[in-house]
């Protein structure tokens, strides 16, 4: 079964992801560079900005059927991939044939703009035409109840470090498998 991380930007799909990766020995893959890969592209930022979001949910999409495929991963979504065209579908059809098991990562906009503040915010494009910061309310209040419709598991990463949080992700995988 392959392990989902979902969740806005900055919740730590992608750093907790490979702690929980490494801890349950499988491999980890970053669903928005596998989709900046399939664009030709070195970055999601760059992705972004020479094809548009049209197309860049597209193959988001794409690379989603396509890691789908494979076996005992942990795959980090990209903060949108649940709203690309098809994407919800492709996951709720893996959660049925028990292929994939989703975990949200919530963390209030507050938290998520304090762990991204000071960062390179270039490779993060807004979604609103706002600052991507100041956008976070606004997101969270659009994709929130995809997101919980979506999980399995919903952990609330405030206030958690990394590991800690890892350590959540890593039992609720463990509770899911069958004894």
């Amino acid at each position: 079964m392959n392990l989902i991380l979902i969740g806005l930007r900055g919740s730590g799909k992608t750093t907790v992801g490979r702690i929980a990766a490494q801890r349950l020995s499988r491999s980890f893959i970053d669903l928005d560079d596998e989709t900046a890969r399939s664009l030709g592209a070195g970055s999601l930022g760059a992705a972004w900005r020479a094809h548009g979001e049209p197309a860049f949910r597209l193959a988001e999409t794409r690379s989603l059927r396509d890691v789908l495929q494979g076996r005992d991963r942990v795959i980090a979504l990209g903060g949108g991939t649940p709203t690309a065209p098809g994407a919800a579908d492709l996951l709720r059809e893996a959660q049925r044939a028990g292929r994939a098991r989703v975990v949200y990562l919530w963390a209030p906009p507050a938290a998520l703009r304090a762990r991204l503040a000071g960062t390179d915010l270039s490779a993060r494009p807004s979604l609103t035409g706002d600052d991507p910061l100041a956008e976070m309310d606004r997101v969270l209040a659009q994709r929130d109840g995809l997101f919980r419709s979506l999980a399995d598991v919903v952990l609330a990463t405030d206030g958690h470090t990394a590991e800690e949080v890892a350590t959540l992700v890593v039992a609720a995988e463990s509770a899911g498998k069958p004894a």
